[in-house]
């Protein structure tokens, strides 16, 4: 079989700020044979789209061209990225006015914009091209009995007709996955809703109260995990959680566990090479 290769994205967010989703990522992929490419590659884009579009969309395009020219499929952990990388696509082949000052700013550097630049986030990848039973035959200790609430984030799934990521009203893809790990993925009320990161120094009181309500969820679901596979989404669970509800929370004790260190565990990967912190699948 022919090794998948990608230009690797880990975003803006990943390198400083949740290294282990990078390291679990990069472990994961290399232990299914992925071949992960690296590069000098700027921010996708999205903090800046509700101030500047065309800045927002010149960001995104930048990185699509660069994987263009070098003839690879995009590969991002980050949801936000992934979001706004299918936003770019969208949009510039809707708005002429728009790719053209987009190919203008490209051509100053020697690069083009290409539209089929294939865009993955890592579950689609996960799921898409290397499929379930390629998956399922990597597993060794396949987590049996281990009740997760899979967290899905909003900007990969929303909107849908933009990001094609799955079924924004009834997505499939992430309990498939968890499955494929062994884990059994709980149904529970608000799955889909937003963990409240977007709030977080905004309206700090709103955001908490946001995160709080699905832990408690999740918990009272019957999930002794909650399983994220979205950066902002992991932040918010993960040094939010435990630096700003109260000691006495309930839902403090829940761990949010990123998808590769679960999936990474079902294969046998050491815990050194996912990055497990606190906690025990």
């Amino acid at each position: 079989m022919t090794a998948l290769r990608y230009l690797y994205f880990p975003g803006c967010k990943i390198t400083p700020f949740l290294p282990e989703y990078d390291h679990a990522t990069r472990s994961l992929m290399a232990a299914l044979g992925v071949d992960l490419k690296d590069a000098e590659l700027n921010c996708c884009g999205y903090p800046v789209r509700d101030v500047d579009l065309t800045a927002a969309m010149f960001s995104g395009a930048r990185v699509l061209a660069v994987a263009a020219q070098r003839g690879l499929p995009l590969l991002t952990p980050c949801k936000c990225c992934y979001g706004n990388f299918m936003q770019v696509k969208y949009w510039l082949k809707r708005s002429a006015s728009l790719r053209e000052q987009v190919v203008e700013l490209l051509a100053k550097e020697g690069l083009y914009w290409s539209d089929g630049v294939v865009v993955r986030h890592l579950l689609t990848a996960l799921k898409e091209d290397l499929g379930l039973e390629r998956l399922k035959a990597a597993v060794k200790h396949p987590l049996q009995g281990y009740p997760v609430a899979v967290h899905y984030g909003c900007h990969a799934l929303r909107p849908g007709d933009v990001t094609h990521f799955d079924n924004p009203l009834a997505p499939t893809i992430f309990e498939s996955l968890v499955e494929v790990a062994g884990a059994t993925a709980v149904s529970w009320p608000m799955r889909l809703e937003c963990c409240g990161y977007p709030l977080w120094e905004k309206n700090n009181a709103l955001a908490l109260s946001l995160m709080q309500r699905k832990l408690n969820d999740a918990r009272e679901s019957g999930a002794r995990a909650l399983v994220t596979a979205c950066t902002y989404c992991q932040l918010q669970f993960g040094s939010v959680r435990l630096e700003h509800l109260p000691e006495d929370a309930s839902c403090r004790d829940l761990p949010a566990i990123l998808f590769p260190q679960l999936l990474g565990t079902a294969l046998g990967l050491p815990c050194e090479a996912l990055e497990k912190r606190g906690f025990q699948i």
